[in-house]
């Protein structure tokens, strides 16, 4: 079996993310944040179990207490509990992901000049997904709900031409 392509997974994960942002985006907010915070507890629950569950040996020496998971799960569950308070924060993650997103675009096109001939059309989207980071950055408070459907709607066109990129420059190695 071929090995899954990262391109068609961020182009798929983009675009699911955005139609929810744009379905729901006041309820997104505040899943997004949680769902977040339960990415923080899963390994820091495996690495506590990991450390609990461990063989012992006579005369070895005990590994430390997974101070990084205890603090994982502790974070996961700020951010479950109280999501609203990094909300906030989540606008300028989101604007700072649209800005490397347009930039990774720009740099994969630049880098595909070298075996093929790119239209200028093709550079549109991702100038305006760095544009739509940027503006995001600047205004991140202006209205968090209108923000996420921008961030949506962005994330849909990311989505789609991260997806038409790799089918048309694709390598046939």
């Amino acid at each position: 079996m071929k090995k899954i392509n990262n391109a068609l997974l961020r182009s798929a994960f983009a675009m699911i993310l955005g139609f929810v942002l744009v379905l729901w985006p006041e309820a997104a907010v505040t899943y997004l944040v949680i769902t977040i915070g339960i990415f923080f507890i899963i390994p820091g629950i495996i690495s506590l179990l990991a450390y609990f569950t461990r063989d012992t040996k006579e005369g070895e020496l005990a590994p430390m207490f997974p101070l990084e998971g205890a603090g994982s799960i502790l974070f996961g569950a700020w951010l479950v509990i109280m999501p609203a308070f990094f909300v906030n924060i989540l606008m300028y993650i989101l604007g700072a992901l649209l800005v490397i997103a347009g930039v990774q675009q720009l740099v994969s096109l630049i880098a595909a000049r070298k075996w093929t001939f790119i239209p200028w059309g093709f550079y549109i989207m991702p100038v305006l997904i760095l544009l739509t980071g940027i503006m995001i950055l600047a205004y991140p408070f202006g209205a968090a709900a209108n923000t996420f459907v921008i961030f949506g709607i962005a994330s849909i066109f990311y989505g789609a031409f991260e997806l038409i990129n790799w089918y048309k420059f694709r390598r046939k190695d």
